[in-house]
Formats: C-alpha cells, sequence, structure tokens
C-alpha cells in the first residue's frame, strides 16, 4: 500500500508520530484517499450478497414509489454522477501521467459505483416491501463518518481569500475577522490560517528544485573558453596521469571565478520563471496607480480654475472634488494590490530559497563545507533571503523612477515652461548628492563587517562559555567584544551622520525645486504671475515628485539592488558549490552487509593532498573489524571514505545493506532522548527497552527528571559526554541496520561502562553480533575479540590481520601492544484575561528604560527642532499661499523680490532643522544601544552555567544579533519617521482648518475612526510580529542541527524526514508572516480613505465656501491634503515598527533580572598574589544540587586533600565524579558545607581570583576562532619561549613547527581544522602554561591514543610533580601509581585509600579494575 500511494505521491499509509505521538492528530493523506473512501464501499460490496438473498426469502409485498423515495434516487444519482465526472475529469487532464495519479481514479469511480449498488438496493428492498434498512443505515452512517474525517481535515481554518468576494479582496475585508479576533485576545498559532496550497514548501520547492537543477548542469558546463583551456587536461588525465595531478591552475582560477561570477544570474533566472508572472501582475498594477496619481493634480488645476472663474456652475465644482476623491481611491487600491503581490512573491522566494539552501547542506561535500561556518550557512536563508524579498519590492522603483521623474517634469514644463529647467537642474543636483552618499555609505557597511565578527565571536563564547569560566577568560573575550563593537558604533555614527544629511536634503527637495522654479519664473520676466493655479498644482507634482526622487538612488546605490546582486551572488555560490558523488561509494539495498575497499585513494579535498593512499579492505558480513592508530593517522577519514564522506582519488568503495554510524562526536538533536535514539522510526517498545539495556542507558534516565520524555538540550548540552555518546550510540543500534561504522565510541564511558557495552552491543555476543562492524578504537582490551584489526599509519594501512596474526608478525603492532599491555581505554564522565493591560505596562517600562538612557537632556531639544521643523514648513507654505494670492497690477505683481527672499529663508531654515533633528536622534540612538549592549553582554557574560544549560544558544545570539540591531538602526529610524509625520500631520489640520474651520466637524469623525483602525491594526500587528519571530527561531536551530549532523543523517539515510520537518517549519514561519504582512496592507486601504475623506472634505466645503475662500488658500488646504493618505499611513507605519522594535529593549533587558554569578573580583581582597602556595583541598561536609528543587549531587562530602597529593576519582555516569570539579571551581554553588584551598574558603574570595589560580584540562576540548597563541594565552601574559616550550611538554611542538603561520596559525570555529586529539593537546598546552598549584583533569585524554595518553600521563608527573592533582579517570591504569583513589557512588564517597589497599578491600575499585584485566 506505501508503495501504492508513494506512486501518487502521498506520504505511508500510517504515521504513528503524526496520528498518535503528537498534539495534533492527523492521517496522512494515503490513509484519507483510500482506507476512509474504501472501508465503507467493501462493506456494502462483501455484505450486499447476503442483505439480497435475505430480501428475497423475506417478502412482504411491494411498496409503491413515493415522493421520498424518489428524492433519494436524484440525489444518490447527482452523488454518484459526481464521482464518474471527477473520474472522467483525472482521466483527460492527466493521461501523459496516470500511473501517478491512481490513488485519486480509484476514488471516485469505487464511490459511484458503490452509491449505485446503494440505490439498486434501495429499489430492492421497496420492491421486497422493506420499509426500514439497518443494513444501508449503517452503511450511510459509516461513509458519513468517513467524509468527516476528510472535511475536519479540510477545515483546518483555511485562507478566507479564497472564498472573499472582488470587493473584500481589493479592499482587503477578508481579513477583519482576524484584526478583531487579535483585538479581543491575543494571537495564538491555531487562530492563524493555515497556508494556500500555493505558498507551501512542498509545492514551492518541487517546481523549482528541477530547474535549477538543470540551470546547474549548464553552469557545470561552463563557458566555451574554460572548457577549451581544460581539454588538454582531460586528455592528460585520461591518459593516465599520475595520481594527484591537478588541472592548470589557471584554468581552475578560470572555472572558479566564471562559476561565482554566473551562479547568481542562473539563480536569479531560475526564481523569474517560476515567480516572474505573478510579479508582472503586480506591476500592471502600479502602472495603473501611477496614471492614476498623475491624474489628481490635473483635476485639481481644473478645481483652482473653477475658484477662480466666477461664472462656473456650481457642480462642476462638485463634480471635480468627487472626481479627485475617486482618482486618490483607485490610486489607493491599485498601489495596495501591486504590494500585496510583491510581498506575496518575496514570500514565495523566501520559502525557494530556504528550501534550496537546506536541501544543499545536505549533499554539499566536506572541502565545500569548511568554506563556510554554520553562522554563515544561516545567515544565508536569514539575511541574504530577506535582502531578496526587499528586492522584489522595491525593484520596480529602479524603471518606474525615472520614468515618473521625466512626467513630472514635464507637466511642470506645462505649467511653468522653461523655467521647470531650474528644477530639473535642482534634481540633477540632488540626485548626485544622495547618490555620493550612498556610495559613501555602502563604504561604510564595515560596520557589517565589524557586526559578522562580534557576533561570530559571541558565538563561539556561547558554545565555550564553560571553558571560559573554567579559566576565568570572561574579561579578555569581554574586551575583544567590545573592541568590534566600537568600530562598528563608529561606522554607523558617521553612516548616521552622512544619512541626515541625505534626510535633509530629501525633505527639503520639494522646497529647493519649488524655490528654484518659481525663483527662476518670476525673475526671468516681471510679467510671470505665481497664481494659485500654478503654484499649487506645481506643488503638488513636486510631492509626487519626491517619491521617486528617495526610491532611485537608494535602489540603485545604497541597498536594494547591489545587496540583493551581492546576496544572490553569495546564494547562487553556496548552490553552486560540490556535492558529495553519488559514485563515491557503490551502494546496494541488499542486506548482505559487506564492505569492500579496492585500492582506495581518498582526500577531503579535489585539490587537497590524500588523506588516505592504497586502502585495500575486504569486511565479510557479520565480522568485527576494529581500526587502530595513532592521533591523525586517519582512522576518522576511513569510516568517511566508507560513506562517501571523502573525495575519491582512486579505486572502489562498496557498501551493501543499510548503515548506521556514530560519530567521534556524539550529535545530539534539541529534542526528547526518545526522539534521539528511536530517530524518525516507530517506537517498538520490547527492542527499544532492550537497546536502553545494552547501551547502558537505563540508570542515567533514572537520574533524569522526565526520563527518556527529557527534553535534551541544544547540542546535549544537559547531558554529559559520555551520556550523549551512549545516546548516539543507542540511535545506531536501534536502527537494526546491516552496517554499522563506529567511530570511538567507548572513548568517552567509563571503565566497566565501556566493557558493558561491548559485551551487550559490539562484542561476538552483543546485540549487533550478527551485523557488519568497523569499530576505531584505542582500547587494547577489545582488540583480542575482533575478528580484524587494521593498524593505520599515516594515511596507510600499515598492517591488517587478527588480533594473533599481527602479534605473531612482530611488527610495529605487535610492539605497540607489548607495551601497552596493561593499558584499558575507558573514560569517565560522568491566559489571555487581563495580558492587554499588563502589555501596555510592560511597554510603558520599555519606553522609559530607553529613554531614561538616552537621558531628558537631549529628548527636549529633540522636540524642540522638530516643532521649529514644522514651524517653518508651515510659514513658508502659508507664505506661497498669500504670494498665490497678490493682486496682478499692471500685469505683474510686487516685492517679488522680497517674497522670493523670504520664502527661501524659511525653507532653509527648515531644511536645517531637519538635518538637527536626524543627526540628533542618530546620537541618542547610539548612546541607547551602546549602553544596553554593555548591560546585556555583562549580564549574560555573569550569568552561572545553568543559565546557559537552560537558555538555547540560538536565543542569546538572537539578542546580540538581530535585537541589538534593531536598537541600532530601526528604533531610532522608527522614531525619526513617527515624530516628522505627526508634525507634518498637526501641519496639514491646522492649514485645513486655517481655509475651512468647518472642516473640524469632519476631520473629528475622522480622526476617531482613524484612532480605532490604528489601534485595531497596532494590537494585532504586535502580535503577528511575536508569533512570525517565535515561529522563526526553529527554522534556524534546525539549520544549524542539520548542518553539524549532516554526515549523521546522510548515513541514515534521513534526507527525506529532515527535508518534511524544514518544510513543516518554513511553513508554520509563512502562517504568521503571510498575515503580517496583510495586516498592513488592510491598514493603509482604510487608513487612505481615512486620508481620502479629508481631501474630499476639504474640496467640497472649498466648492461651498467659493464666494468667501480665496485660491490661495484653498490650493493651500487641498494639495496638503492630498499629502494625508501618506502621512497617516506612515504615522501608524512608524508607530508599529517602534513598538514592535522597542520589544528589543525589553527582551535585552530581561536578562538584567536572571541570576547572576557571584562577583569576579572582591574590593580590597586580602588574597596573597601567590596563593595558594601548596595546594591542599579540605571538604567540610560538602553539598551540591544542579538547580533548587532536585535532589542532592554530592551529598555530605568530607574529604582532606594534603598538598602534593595525587588523587584519582572514579565512579560510574552520575556518581558525582564531574560534580567535585564543578564544586572547586564554584561552576555551580554550594548547597551546604564548605570547601578550603590552602585554608581559605573559596566562597569567600572572586570567582576569577579562584579560577585563575587553579588549572582543570576539561573533557571537551574547545578552542576558539583566532591564532593558535590566542587560544593558549588570551591575555598574552606568556613571552612566546614559554608558549614553545609548554607546546613542546605537550607534543605539540614539531605539529606546530610545520604549520605555516606556526603560533599564528589560525583555527577555524572550534578548531575543526585540527584533529580532536590535537585539540586536547592543545588544552594540556594551556594547563603547562599556567602551571598552578591545583590541576584537575576531567578525561582529558579520552580522544587520544594510548601511545599519546602514556606522554600526557609523563608529562603531568613530571611537570606537575609539585602540584596537587585530582584526575577523574578514564583509564584506571592512569591512576594505579596515585596517592589515593576516591571512587564515588550516587553522591557520596563510597571507598577512600590507595589503589593497593582498595583492590586488597575487594570492593568497588578491585570489581573495576578486573573489568579493566587490571588484576
Amino acid at each position: 500500500m506505501d508503495a501504492f500511494c508513494r506512486l501518487s505521491g502521498l506520504d505511508p499509509l500510517w504515521d504513528w508520530n503524526r496520528t498518535w505521538y503528537t498534539a495534533n492528530p492527523d492521517l496522512t493523506q494515503c490513509f484519507q484517499n483510500t482506507v476512509l473512501v474504501w472501508v465503507p464501499c467493501f462493506y456494502l460490496w462483501l455484505l450486499a450478497p447476503f442483505y439480497c438473498l435475505h430480501l428475497y426469502c423475506h417478502d412482504r409485498g411491494r411498496i409503491s414509489m413515493s415522493c421520498l423515495c424518489t428524492a433519494k434516487m436524484v440525489l444518490g444519482f447527482l452523488l454518484a454522477s459526481f464521482g464518474f465526472v471527477e473520474f472522467f475529469y483525472i482521466l483527460l487532464e492527466r493521461s501523459q501521467e496516470i500511473q501517478q495519479h491512481m490513488v485519486f481514479l480509484l476514488g471516485p469511480i469505487i464511490r459511484s459505483m458503490t452509491v449505485i449498488l446503494a440505490l439498486c438496493i434501495i429499489q430492492l428492498e421497496r420492491i421486497r416491501g422493506c420499509r426500514s434498512s439497518v443494513f444501508l443505515f449503517l452503511f450511510w452512517v459509516l461513509a458519513v463518518v468517513c467524509s468527516l474525517v476528510v472535511l475536519c481535515n479540510l477545515l483546518q481554518n483555511p485562507c478566507p481569500v479564497k472564498d472573499a468576494s472582488f470587493l473584500s479582496k481589493i479592499l482587503f475585508w477578508w481579513f477583519t475577522g482576524l484584526v478583531v479576533k487579535g483585538y479581543r485576545s491575543p494571537l495564538e498559532a491555531e487562530d492563524l490560517w493555515t497556508l494556500r496550497d500555493e505558498d507551501t514548501s512542498q509545492k514551492i520547492i518541487s517546481e523549482l528544485q528541477q530547474e535549477w537543477t538543470a540551470e546547474c548542469a549548464k553552469l557545470v558546463k561552463g563557458v566555451t573558453p574554460v572548457r577549451v583551456l581544460l581539454s588538454h587536461t582531460d586528455k592528460a588525465l585520461a591518459s593516465g596521469l599520475a595520481l594527484g595531478s591537478r588541472l592548470p591552475d589557471q584554468a581552475q582560477l578560470l572555472r572558479k571565478l566564471q562559476k561565482e561570477q554566473s551562479s547568481g544570474f542562473f539563480l536569479l533566472r531560475t526564481l523569474a520563471r517560476n515567480f516572474g508572472p505573478y510579479f508582472l501582475t503586480g506591476t500592471l498594477c502600479i502602472i495603473f496607480h501611477d496614471a492614476f496619481m498623475f491624474a489628481i493634480p490635473q483635476v485639481l488645476s481644473l478645481l483652482l480654475s473653477f475658484m477662480r472663474d466666477d461664472d462656473a456652475p456650481l457642480w462642476k465644482g462638485y463634480f471635480y472634488a468627487t472626481l479627485m476623491f475617486l482618482l486618490s481611491c483607485l490610486q489607493s487600491l491599485f498601489n495596495h494590490q501591486y504590494m500585496y503581490m510583491c510581498f506575496t512573491v518575496g514570500m514565495r522566494v523566501k520559502t525557494a530559497v530556504m528550501g534550496l539552501v537546506y536541501r544543499k547542506s545536505l549533499v554539499i561535500n566536506s572541502s565545500a563545507r569548511r568554506t563556510c561556518t554554520v553562522g554563515e550557512i544561516v545567515n544565508l536563508v536569514s539575511a541574504d533571503t530577506q535582502k531578496l524579498m526587499d528586492f522584489v519590492v522595491y525593484f520596480n522603483a529602479v524603471w518606474l523612477a525615472p520614468i515618473e521623474i521625466a512626467l513630472c517634469l514635464f507637466f511642470l514644463w506645462q505649467h511653468l515652461g522653461p523655467s521647470a529647467l531650474a528644477g530639473i537642474a535642482t534634481v540633477i543636483l540632488i540626485f548626485p548628492l544622495n547618490g555620493f552618499i550612498a556610495k559613501k555609505r555602502s563604504k561604510l557597511q564595515v560596520q557589517m563587517k565589524y557586526m559578522d565578527g562580534r557576533i561570530r565571536l559571541m558565538n563561539e563564547i556561547l558554545n565555550g562559555i564553560k571553558i571560559l569560566k573554567f579559566y576565568a577568560w570572561e574579561k579578555a573575550f569581554l574586551e575583544q567584544v567590545l573592541g568590534y563593537r566600537e568600530k562598528e558604533l563608529k561606522a554607523l555614527k558617521k553612516s548616521q551622520i552622512l544619512y541626515s544629511i541625505s534626510i535633509a536634503s530629501f525633505n527639503s527637495s520639494s522646497f529647493l525645486i519649488a524655490f528654484a522654479m518659481f525663483g527662476v519664473y518670476v525673475m526671468i520676466d516681471a510679467r510671470n504671475v505665481l497664481d494659485a493655479q500654478k503654484v499649487f498644482v506645481s506643488m503638488a507634482l513636486i510631492n509626487i515628485l519626491k517619491t521617486p526622487l528617495s526610491q532611485l538612488p537608494f535602489a540603485i546605490s545604497t541597498s536594494i539592488v547591489l545587496q540583493a546582486v551581492v546576496s544572490l551572488r553569495r546564494l547562487g555560490k553556496y548552490l553552486c558549490s560540490e556535492e558529495l558523488k553519488t559514485d563515491n561509494v557503490s551502494k546496494a539495498p541488499l542486506t548482505s552487509g559487506r564492505i569492500v575497499v579496492d585500492n582506495g585513494t581518498f582526500s577531503w579535498s579535489a585539490e587537497g593532498p590524500p588523506c588516505l593512499r592504497r586502502i585495500n579492505v575486504r569486511v565479510p558480513r557479520g565480522s568485527l573489524v576494529a581500526v587502530v592508530g595513532h592521533v591523525g593517522s586517519g582512522k576518522s577519514s576511513l569510516l568517511s571514505a566508507m560513506l562517501g564522506e571523502t573525495e575519491k582519488r582512486n579505486g572502489s568503495v562498496s557498501v551493501k545493506g543499510s548503515v548506521a554510524y556514530v560519530p567521534q562526536q556524539a550529535w545530539i538533536q534539541n529534542a526528547t532522548v526518545q526522539d534521539n535514539i528511536t530517530f524518525g522510526r516507530d517506537k517498538l517498545k520490547s527492542w527499544y527497552n532492550r537497546v536502553l539495556e545494552a547501551c547502558a542507558l537505563v540508570p542515567d534516565l533514572d537520574i533524569l527528571p522526565a526520563g527518556d520524555a527529557t527534553e535534551i538540550g541544544e547540542k546535549g548540552l544537559n547531558l554529559s559526554g559520555g551520556q550523549k555518546q551512549r545516546v548516539s550510540l543507542a540511535r545506531a543500534v536501534y536502527r537494526k541496520a546491516d552496517v554499522y561504522l563506529l567511530d570511538d565510541p567507548l572513548s568517552a564511558v567509563d571503565a566497566h561502562v565501556g566493557q558493558h557495552i561491548f559485551d551487550k552491543v559490539i562484542g561476538p555476543k552483543g546485540v549487533l553480533r550478527d551485523k557488519t562492524r568497523v569499530l576505531v578504537t584505542h582500547g587494547m582490551s577489545f582488540l583480542p575479540q575482533a575478528d580484524l584489526i587494521l593498524v593505520l599509519a599515516e594515511g596507510e594501512i600499515s598492517e591488517s590481520g587478527s588480533y594473533q596474526e599481527l602479534l605473531s608478525r612482530n611488527g610495529a603492532f605487535a610492539e605497540f601492544i607489548h607495551t601497552f599491555a596493561n593499558t584499558e581505554r575507558k573514560e569517565s564522565v560522568m491566559q489571555r484575561g487581563n495580558a492587554y493591560f499588563r502589555k501596555m505596562f510592560k511597554q510603558l517600562e520599555m519606553y522609559k528604560k530607553y529613554f531614561k538612557t538616552i537621558g531628558l537632556a537631549l529628548i527636549m531639544p529633540i522636540v524642540f527642532l522638530y516643532a521649529f521643523q514644522q514651524g517653518a514648513s508651515l510659514a513658508y507654505n502659508y507664505w506661497l499661499s498669500m504670494w498665490a494670492d497678490d493682486p496682478v497690477v499692471n500685469g505683474t505683481q510686487i516685492d517679488t523680490d522680497l517674497k522670493l527672499a523670504v520664502f527661501g529663508a524659511l525653507g532653509l531654515a527648515q531644511g536645517i532643522a531637519i538635518f538637527g533633528t536626524t543627526v540628533a536622534i542618530s546620537i541618542c540612538g547610539i548612546i541607547a544601544s551602546r549602553h544596553l549592549h554593555m548591560e546585556l553582554l555583562i549580564n549574560v557574560l555573569r550569568s552561572p552555567m545553568s543559565f546557559f544549560e537552560s537558555t538555547p544558544s540560538g536565543n542569546l545570539l538572537n539578542r546580540f544579533a538581530k535585537d541589538i540591531d534593531a536598537i541600532d538602526c530601526m528604533v531610532p529610524e522608527g522614531l525619526k519617521m513617527m515624530l516628522s509625520y505627526v508634525f507634518k500631520l498637526m501641519e496639514v489640520c491646522i492649514i485645513v482648518l486655517i481655509a475651512t474651520p468647518f472642516a473640524a466637524v469632519i476631520i473629528l469623525p475622522l480622526s476617531i475612526l482613524y484612532a480605532c483602525v490604528q489601534s485595531f491594526y497596532v494590537a494585532t500587528s504586535c502580535q503577528l510580529r511575536r508569533l512570525e519571530a517565535v515561529s522563526r527561531s526553529p527554522i534556524y536551530t534546525h539549520f544549524n542541527e542539520t548542518v553539524q549532523g549532516a554526515s549523521v543523517i546522510r548515513a541514515f539515510g534521513e534526507q527525506p524526514r529532515f527535508i518534511l520537518q524544514a518544510n513543516q517549519r518554513v511553513d508554520f514561519n509563512q502562517t504568521s508572516y503571510f498575515p503580517r504582512f496583510v495586516a498592513t496592507r488592510w491598514l493603509a486601504v482604510n487608513l487612505e480613505f481615512v486620508g481620502n475623506g479629508v481631501v474630499l472634505a476639504a474640496a467640497i466645503l472649498s466648492v461651498m465656501g467659493k464666494s468667501t475662500l480665496s485660491p490661495g488658500i484653498v490650493g493651500l488646504a487641498v494639495s496638503h491634503s492630498l499629502q494625508v493618505t501618506g502621512i497617516l499611513s506612515w504615522i501608524v507605519r512608524a508607530w508599529t515598527d517602534v513598538e514592535n522594535n522597542i520589544v528589543s529593549v525589553e527582551r535585552v533587558n530581561e536578562y538584567a533580572e536572571t541570576a547572576k554569578e557571584a562577583d569576579w573580583t572582591i574590593e580590597g581582597s586580602s588574597l596573597p598574589l601567590a596563593w595558594p602556595q601548596n595546594g591542599t583541598i579540605e571538604f567540610q561536609d560538602y553539598g551540591l544540587q544542579y538547580r533548587k528543587g532536585l535532589e542532592l549531587a554530592l551529598k555530605g562530602i568530607t574529604l582532606n586533600v594534603p598538598e602534593r597529593e595525587k588523587v584519582g576519582i572514579v565512579g560510574r555516569t552520575g556518581a558525582g565524579k564531574s560534580s567535585l570539579a564543578l564544586g572547586i571551581f564554584r561552576i555551580l554553588e554550594a548547597a551546604k558545607g564548605k570547601i578550603f584551598v590552602d585554608g581559605v574558603n573559596i566562597a569567600d574570595i572572586g570567582l576569577h581570583d579562584l579560577r585563575s589560580r587553579i588549572t582543570i584540562i576539561p573533557q571537551d576540548p574547545v578552542l576558539f576562532s583566532g591564532s593558535l597563541r590566542m587560544n593558549l594565552d588570551p591575555f598574552d601574559t606568556y613571552s612566546d619561549e614559554e608558549v614553545w616550550s609548554a607546546l613542546e611538554l605537550a607534543h605539540l611542538k614539531n605539529f606546530v613547527s610545520n604549520l605555516p603561520d606556526k603560533l599564528g596559525y589560525e583555527c577555524s570555529e572550534g578548531g575543526e581544522n585540527l584533529s580532536l586529539g590535537q585539540r586536547q593537546l592543545v588544552c594540556l598546552a594551556r594547563a603547562l602554561l599556567r602551571k598552578t598549584k591545583i590541576l584537575v583533569l576531567d578525561e582529558a585524554t579520552a580522544a587520544v591514543d594510548l601511545e599519546t595518553d602514556m606522554l600526557i600521563q609523563s608529562t603531568i608527573r613530571t611537570q606537575f610533580e609539585d602540584c596537587t592533582v585530582l584526575t577523574i579517570a578514564h583509564r584506571l591504569n592512569t591512576i594505579m601509581d596515585y596517592t589515593r583513589v576516591i571512587v564515588m557512588d550516587r553522591g557520596h564517597i563510597s571507598e577512600n585509600d590507595s589503589p593497593a589497599n582498595l583492590i586488597a578491600q575487594r570492593g568497588q575499585f578491585y570489581r573495576m579494575c578486573r573489568e579493566a584485566g587490571l588484576v
């Protein structure tokens, strides 16, 4: 059945995760279209023969045909005919691909035939005298119930736009229901409509992906010159060039450049083919909008002509007033339909690009993956998709703006003649100024570079926060972040000053153009008279001119087009980057479980040196193969080659059967333990419990608060290293695969747990005994049980054979085994009511916080400057109307020079005030932003570890990225816009009231309507923005997880499930984004109708008062009222932007209230500089708990460690070993008792004073991006000689000496360009550099081979001989010569004595040693 449904593109028949294990149960489409359709039909067809036989045997006499019976027959035939129509429609429409529609084809025909059978039975019942039929009643009930299930699925809150009337669509009335609901009570996700089918990821991406694949194929072929240049190389390779020969550098460079340059264009072309037609429909709307926009000044001209003509009949005035109102309304409608279509296209482009990037991240090869960090990939789907959306909305401005400017100047020429050229000259001057400023600002986009650097550093700080706290490095990284921040703000300040000049020139542009044109007009000829018609029609055209003048330079030079081109190139480059070759591994679905590698040579990139050479491996079915070798010998690379993750340079790889993979560093999803183990499969209880027991997870689940339903934090934050590794192993075991590739899964677990896992899972008696297993291991005790051992050295298999064969050869392996014969390898790890008013109060608190940060001394001058600016604007407009009403004496007007000078002076004063206000608000915004960022950074860094374990790093990173950016730019920008338009509205109202005081009667109700509309909108808009923001984070979290675990996902073949999850997350986000942008259109249409009402009122009242009003004052009132529509929309839009973005102040400030660690340093502390001098540690009845309310992790620990003593700490996971280390460093504070170091209570000193004087080598080796030297010594405390000495003692000197930049070698994010073992050695070098009197080793050699471990232990014994050493033991042999061993069990010290005495006591330690083969 699954195969039958899959043929029609449907899900499998049944999915427990969708139907049972979910908050919103649903049946699969396959089930709905098959079982629910067929069950009633089968019931009728199966039992009909028996029922007919029953009727035949029981004749009660014929019943005559009644009206009811006739109605039944008619309705029945109608039902049957619908099915036949549907059947023939599918047959005709999909005849070419009928195989893919069989489910949909069979359903209607079976249903129709069954209805006909039911009609026949009705007639048979009538003939045989049966009046009531239980048989048919059950059929109809069953049919209705099954149909209701499908109907309920269809009625999942569909988007009302589908069924809206034409009027409702153009006025966006269909959206009103959601607005009212959002105003009455806070919106929840279930209140939102389901996405329309054409907006869903599945629909968009399925159509787009085929085209993009075809475009990529064209791109890979390359341009002709490249092919010609490469042809010689291809021939050479074909004729058998030596392995590793490369394409000529020139050819490679040319190919790379050509791909990068072309990829963006190819992506644009693909998007245009899919979304172009709908976008062109929107373009048609904006053309109509422009036509109506230019018609309005012509009607205004006719109205003013009417006002001047005393003999004109009144009806003409009313006609012109009404016509102006209608044209304004049509202009609004077409404009907002255009914007709606643009945002719809933008939304679909975002879905498409996100889908393509996500799918690419699942197939990108390792060399391409290393060129971009996780953050950069997430940036592609966040920042770059946003730029493409902006491009869609503003693209038409690029070509429409010049046309609009030309039309404005043409109409101005008609009114003012050649004087319009002065306006053209002014435009030509303003253009380059704005273009120059835009260019300068784009150069200042280095601010973005500093911001990227700051965010990247914050990401690493948050990922490595535990290390920062252990080493007391917070201040060093705090200074680095603030260094980036200061550079960012400096660039932002310069950019904002330039922007202020641009804003001032733009807002003064209407005055400058008017001043130039009117000045030239009256100066060139004394008989040129400025009457109301010329002045105010020209002013209306100049106001139209302002929009294209503002859009064009910004669209071209600043952000929109250029940034879209850059984003397209970045996206195209990523989407065209090299993919894993499907022929790297020959996979066969057969369950044979064989692996064959024949003469394989592999590298991590096509150009890079081989990481594995001449590999020949044959792994028979059901065998256990152990892979051993030193750190960096290529063990993990061998598994990657078997998975197809590396570049195959030569040879062949064949893997037969399904594969399960356990990586060296466990990849854990942010989901429950159960979800991590089942990994998309149904839960089979008995097998699941068996897997838990085999992987030694049962005791751990007892400790976790909700057992296997416990939510695991991001990257497995609330699990120990061993628990993460065992969950990762359990995931693989649960899969029941044929081939298991295990990359050192036993390195992070305790000795006895490791033995248990090997025995129960991997070994000859384990649950995987019949499976093919390839095990990378550093553990010698497991090797005798392996069927085959591969010894790797420098990327080659130096020896292979069984354990006995290798020993008998007396080679390097035999020597190695004899040297480490007694070694063991295990590690230790350890409501809706008054919510609205509360929200209002919180918002007031946010505003108070923001403005308090700026200070009243700066706010008052800003308000005064705005009042002065608008006063100057009112004055020069009123002065212009008085000038227009001046009587004409002898064909001329008097004192034109004086009038022109006053007009110029008032306009200049306004321009200066505009510049002053914009600069002042920008500076205030930067002051507030600097302060709030500093507070946020200090609050986060001073938070305890429990805070980071319970707060996703994505949320914190969002505060430092999106929220700080909003406070930097969006809040000041919104305030600028809101204040300028509020004062502008006041000016318009004053002018209209001066002209027609009676207009107050109309303005008042319109104001009330305006207040209602905006209050409804603001309430709903803020909630939609909140829902959109909440649903956006899971997309990026999922992207992050997928990129980091791509190799695991590929190994398990789970790509389709993860793609489906990504689609669902994107669609869920779009369900709130779609109504959010429709809300803006709903608001704009309604507000512009209010504004158009003001236009109608001003025009009608002017016509009514024709006898008392001068044309100048009418022109002033009507031309200004034409601006009301735009002003009202911008006020609410700006207010909403401020409301939405001011939330960022609250989000940034919320961490001020969270619990903080103790002070880093205590002023006036009497702690000696050389403390601790001896290194004694004393625990007095010490207790510790991870969170309040939880059971104590350490219970009544009383322990005295003398100076220079070496103490080993052992015990199973959860026993409390690592908790001791956390207590000593005060990562967790004491719940009871005290710890004394050299007689000083550590609770009485500063955290940095404590943590900087003791050293830990942690379990997880964390490096930060930056130089190797910075990773060793971030404060530059030590000389280069001391650093080299530490590296030599850590056995890294040779390695670092061979690096290109030596100590300056740049470590990538998380130190990914070093192996895990090398990273661990860097952590050892850190400890050697600090050389404190107390050293704690928290399973520090888990990831290194035995030989390296031996060297490290030797170094620790010699270099830390005079120090107190606490070792949380992973390999028991390393602590056998320690002074003392402490055995932890459930938070207590169960045994405490020398190793020899503990073995003699035959207690818990003895049993562990016996399991490790040490006794």
